[in-house]
């Protein structure tokens, strides 16, 4: 017999490895359109205010960022084209073109640190 899992299936959080929390903060802060706040835990923690029920941690503990080869998640846009503006006005490194995929449509691109990220729009 299978012991069931006691393990909800629901993210409660996503944590993002940065190595200067004070450039994370005010980069996040500015792209989601944030106030900046204070870290946590020895200046190693920042909980990034979100919509919703998932959380992004920015997180220091590790001194040493290692990037994924794929998008860490993505934030939702009702504007992929306004978006993109935004992050080249930002100075974003932005690593494609929008690229509509079926029932979105995607853009890549890096946090400060090398994070690879994205943002979505859906399609109607």
């Amino acid at each position: 017999m299978t012991m069931q899992s006691p393990i909800i299936n629901r993210v409660g959080m996503v944590f993002v490895p940065v190595a200067e929390m004070a450039r994370s903060i005010a980069w996040y802060s500015h792209l989601l359109g944030l106030p900046i706040g204070a870290p946590a835990h020895n200046g190693t923690i920042y909980d990034l205010p979100m919509q919703g029920e998932t959380g992004v941690i920015l997180d220091s503990t590790n001194p040493v960022v290692h990037n994924s080869s794929q998008p860490l998640f993505f934030f939702w846009t009702d504007d992929i084209s306004t978006t993109h503006t935004f992050l080249q006005e930002s100075g974003v490194e932005i690593l494609s073109q929008a690229e509509d995929i079926g029932s979105v449509t995607t853009l890549r691109f890096r946090d400060p640190d090398g994070n690879l990220l994205m943002v979505c729009q859906r399609n109607r």
